[in-house]
């Protein structure tokens, strides 16, 4: 009885374990640029992101912001669909995404944006950190 209460488990950790997000080896490397201006502290509101270097096939960005000195507190981050124009519009950042919160003084921040094709590969990486405030 023990063992067959055990293969769920084992199962769902198989898959998990088996779950994850292939780089092409040529991914480009992604110019990434974005500003704090007019973005308030703690805001869910997501900054303008410019994006260029962006290979062909592109179908979505993939965007997480990090805490590089709190790099413990998730960030979170969203999607948002490639339009050809190189900009990830202000506020499109939905999954999860809460913004630049340091509890007191300054902390600096790290934007990490993949390009993602139609398979799900990521074709481009890039980075852009910037203190807030």
């Amino acid at each position: 009885m023990i063992k067959l209460k055990l293969i769920p488990t084992f199962l769902l950790l198989l898959f998990l374990g088996c779950v994850t997000t292939k780089v092409a080896p040529d991914a480009a490397e992604l110019a990434v640029y974005f500003s704090w201006e007019g973005i308030e502290k703690c805001s869910g509101y997501s900054p303008e992101i410019k994006v260029s270097g962006i290979p062909a096939g592109t179908k979505f960005f993939e965007v997480k912001l990090k805490d590089l000195d709190a790099p413990q507190w998730d960030h979170g981050g969203g999607k948002a669909e490639n339009n050809g124009s190189g900009i990830i519009l202000a506020g499109a950042l939905k999954n999860r995404y809460n913004g630049p919160c340091p509890p007191r003084g300054s902390h600096r921040y790290q934007f990490t944006v993949n390009a993602v094709n139609g398979e799900g590969i990521i074709i481009g990486i890039g980075k852009a950190v910037k203190e807030f405030p």
